[in-house]
């Protein structure tokens, strides 16, 4: 039997893992971290449930296929509940959208901030099924190694406009301000700025639309822990808390990994789900092709970081909704700041996450579990000081929360802590502290990410948000698809 290494247990690699020990190649898959999920980790303190992230499941079928190919079922370890509304929206007016797939609701929500603009949705909706078809469906699993499969998908990005930002093409079909927000601000949760990342990400959308937005009970830790369970009832090896140090090679071929304990085993192929730049300095940075890659790494855009606020408090709050987003006053002026000028700003847009509402399993009796989490620049565009910021950052953020919802948040807080830059550095080897690896531009999409087989090294592959299609759930999930295919190809 063929034997496969997998580095890192996130989403990206634990479905390869799966894929490859579905298909009957022997695999290992290896963890640095105490614990799987890469940025889907958690923490458990004084008695909540702290997930690190992402906290969004969209598109379950993608996530039922992984059972489905050995005949099992997702049910048998994870407990999927839907989400409703998807997201509340609300400014500093006031306002609030709540956004679903209820037809009704929606469109009545959309009439109540502007009724000219419930004829305008309609078609956008058509552009983002459209999108949805041709950038999801028919090329999100599928490998491109050469140019030449860049100039096949051609046609269809030129007949959607792809060179278009997403705001852009929201613009086109609405008119106001506050749905142009509504509609385009999704891009964020994959590390993209909705002013100049490529409208085919409209297809978030319609992803939504037609699979729901999906919680997993007990949090995401939980769909990782299951993804696990799986991986080794179907004959998958696991090694946890043994970081990979180097990766072996020998010619235009890999050999073997090497890990921090001193434990070496030698493998058919090896694919890595950790960070691209770590993956090509670090662990094959004694090879030349190690050298080059992470030569033309430095040159490329990577998004975003995250600071995310954990906070555990007394009393439930069944007004606050499962997922919400407080926009500042500013939108594109904001991220501007964030992807352009590397500055922090005075103001913030806020992803509030409070899963009790949904599942109060995650917090003891009588009490909630949130985040709070606001996008700022990566580490190479903003290098401040985060152990002096981060409290002060943090402060702001639960003031601006206690404004809006929570008027006494501060005595009601019995545990808190954030999550800044630095630590996506620290703990995820994660190059400048960037949340979703590549930035996910047009000129950095598809050929031009990471390509899912290394073109010189010819049994070394990737898995994750840095190759295609790019970050989030269905996006690494899709990129293991695409990824198992080659692998599977090359190993038979």
């Amino acid at each position: 039997m063929k034997r496969a290494c997998v580095i890192g247990a996130g989403f990206g690699g634990l479905a390869l893992a799966i894929r490859l020990q579905s298909g009957g190649i022997q695999t290992t898959l290896i963890e640095a971290r105490d614990k799987p999920g890469g940025r889907a980790y958690h923490w458990q303190r004084d008695g909540f449930t702290f997930d690190a992230g992402p906290t969004v499941i969209t598109d379950p079928a993608c996530l039922e296929e992984l059972w489905g190919l050995s005949g099992h079922k997702l049910s048998e370890d994870v407990e999927l509940m839907p989400v409703m509304p998807f997201y509340r929206l609300n400014w500093p007016d006031g306002t609030n959208f709540d956004y679903s797939n209820d037809e009704s609701s929606l469109r009545a929500e959309i009439a109540k901030i502007s009724p000219r603009d419930v004829a305008g949705y309609e078609e956008f909706l058509g552009y983002s099924a459209g999108v949805f078809e041709e950038g999801y469906v028919k090329l999100g699993a599928v490998p491109f190694l050469d140019f030449a499969s860049m100039i096949k998908a051609a046609p269809a990005l030129a007949k959607y406009q792809a060179w278009r930002s997403v705001y852009s093409m929201v613009s086109k079909y609405i008119e106001s301000e506050k749905l142009r927000e509504a509609f385009s601000f999704h891009t964020l949760l994959v590390g993209g700025n909705p002013m100049n990342t490529s409208a085919i990400y409209a297809l978030i959308h319609k992803l939504e639309k037609d699979g729901g937005v999906w919680w997993a009970k007990g949090g995401t830790n939980r769909l990782i822990a299951g993804m696990l369970t799986h991986f080794q009832r179907i004959g998958g090896e696991v090694r946890m808390g043994d970081p990979v140090v180097r990766v072996e090679t020998l010619g235009n071929r890999v050999t073997g990994v090497h890990t921090a304990s001193g434990w070496h085993g030698n493998f058919d192929a090896v694919a890595s789900n950790g960070d691209i730049m770590h993956t090509y300095r670090d662990l094959l940075g004694d090879s030349a092709t190690g050298k080059k890659r992470s030569r033309a790494l430095k040159r490329k855009k990577f998004s975003p970081s995250l600071f995310v606020v954990h906070f555990g408090i007394e009393g439930t709050w069944p007004g606050i909704p499962h997922h919400m987003i407080l926009f500042g006053p500013r939108y594109k002026g904001l991220l501007d700041d964030i992807y352009q000028h590397g500055v922090l700003p005075q103001d913030f847009s806020i992803y509030l996450h409070h899963p009790t509402v949904t599942d109060p399993s995650v917090a003891p009796e009588g009490m909630s579990t949130f985040y709070a989490l606001v996008p700022v620049a990566n580490m190479g565009k903003l290098p401040v000081d985060w152990a002096e910021v981060g409290p002060l950052l943090e402060k702001r953020i639960l003031d601006e929360v206690g404004r809006r919802l929570i008027p006494d948040i501060h005595s009601r807080i019995v545990t808190k802590f954030h999550y800044a830059p630095t630590d996506f550095a620290a703990d995820l080897s994660a190059y400048q502290g960037a949340a979703f690896s590549l930035e996910p531009l047009l000129t950095q999409s598809a050929w031009f990410r990471a390509h899912n087989r290394d073109d010189d090294i010819a049994n070394f592959y990737l898995v994750g948000a840095g190759t295609h299609p790019g970050a989030g759930i269905p996006g690494v999930v899709g990129s293991a698809k695409a990824t198992a295919r080659l692998m599977l190809e090359d190993l038979q």
